[in-house]
């Protein structure tokens, strides 16, 4: 008979959910139940946690008796944000159970402001980002006379509050746009002041980001998963958001996950654990233990480079609810929560930076 494998610890796995939801929720049965069995078949106990603001208290009572949690929580569902969330895991993280992804880390590379922060990679690409409507109302125009623009709101998800923006002719020399919302199939023609009086709630999240738009989104776009530094596979999927062309929008399909070890994308995979990821972290003075256990980069196709080999442009970074994943991705999840909590018990864990701050 096999030896009974040693505990490494107990966490939580979090997510959103009302009082039926609390209820019922399993291990078992629950959408995250292929990361439940990695967990355990690596010695780490976890049990499952469904929060909404009327239970703060009940959670945070949970969350004490733990070693860490795994949050699958998106920064707005049904109207409501993650505020009292966030304030809720930065209060356990400065107790010592560690948090993936801690909040600040999500401010950090889990925005679309981070595609502002490192326009400067080779993944990066034409990108203004606007602090408040003015500037906006002053620099959009100069831009969107170069070609079309993508216009992104600093925190959301589902495409919520992003916009293919381009210049239309105006008899009248009223300045007007034609624009695409990433939600809608179809898009619409008015004047600018009124797209960017759309725009002014965005700036209760800080600011706006500007992009250029590219012309190969309609070929796809490759999303790398991240466990930590490494990579935990890939999905591919041709889109229909922001793509105006009808017959490219009935080709888009569900995205395709795949292993990674697919060898159409280990150009990419070396990138993101050679060379983006370390430039990442540097860049965002974080440090690769700050890194969250799950997270995904959504790459679309760029210019092709000298060599002929097409280039990678980042279009945003998921950190907060990062779910569906590769079958492959929730072993890699289990294996760097079984190393988090080992270093905790051989006590060669010492807060990062970021717990530092929040003591």
């Amino acid at each position: 008979m096999s030896k009974p494998k040693a505990r490494l610890g107990r966490i939580a796995i979090l997510w959103r959910g009302d009082e039926a939801a609390r209820r019922s929720a399993k291990p078992e049965t629950s959408r995250f139940k292929a990361v439940f069995a990695a967990l355990a078949e690596v010695g780490v106990d976890a049990e499952p946690v469904v929060y909404e603001d009327d239970v703060l208290d009940v959670v945070r009572a949970q969350l004490a008796t733990l070693d860490g949690v795994l949050v699958w929580v998106n920064p707005i569902h049904e109207g409501r944000n993650r505020a009292n969330l966030d304030a809720l895991l930065r209060e356990v993280a400065a107790r010592g159970v560690w948090v993936s992804a801690h909040p600040d880390v999500i401010l950090k590379m889990g925005t679309k402001e981070v595609l502002h922060r490192t326009r400067t990679m080779s993944w990066g690409c034409d990108t203004a980002l606007y602090r408040t409507p003015e500037a906006m109302r002053a620099e959009l125009p100069a831009r969107l006379a170069t070609g079309p623009r993508v216009i992104k709101r600093n925190r959301g998800n589902g495409g919520q509050g992003v916009w293919k923006v381009e210049t239309l002719a105006s008899p009248n020399k009223r300045p007007a746009v034609r624009v695409l919302d990433a939600t809608k199939d179809a898009s619409e023609e008015l004047a600018l002041d009124a797209f960017l009086g759309r725009c002014l709630e965005y700036f209760e999240d800080g600011c706006v980001i500007d992009q250029l738009f590219q012309a190969r989104l309609s070929e796809g776009v490759v999303r790398c998963y991240m466990a930590g530094e490494r990579c935990a596979g890939f999905g591919h999927q041709t889109v229909k958001a922001l793509v105006d062309a009808p017959a490219a929008r009935a080709e888009a399909g569900r995205r395709l996950y795949t292993s990674n070890a697919d060898p159409r994308f280990q150009r990419l995979r070396r990138f993101m654990e050679d060379e983006w990821t370390p430039q990442l972290t540097s860049l965002l003075d974080m440090s690769r233990r700050d890194l969250p256990l799950i997270w995904d980069a959504d790459f679309m196709l760029g210019p092709p480079g000298a060599d002929g080999a097409d280039s990678y442009v980042l279009g945003e970074i998921n950190v907060s609810s990062v779910f569906p994943m590769p079958d492959e991705a929730p072993a890699e999840i289990a294996r760097r929560v079984a190393d988090r909590l080992q270093s905790k018990t051989l006590g060669s864990s010492r807060p990062t930076d970021l717990d530092m701050k929040c003591q």
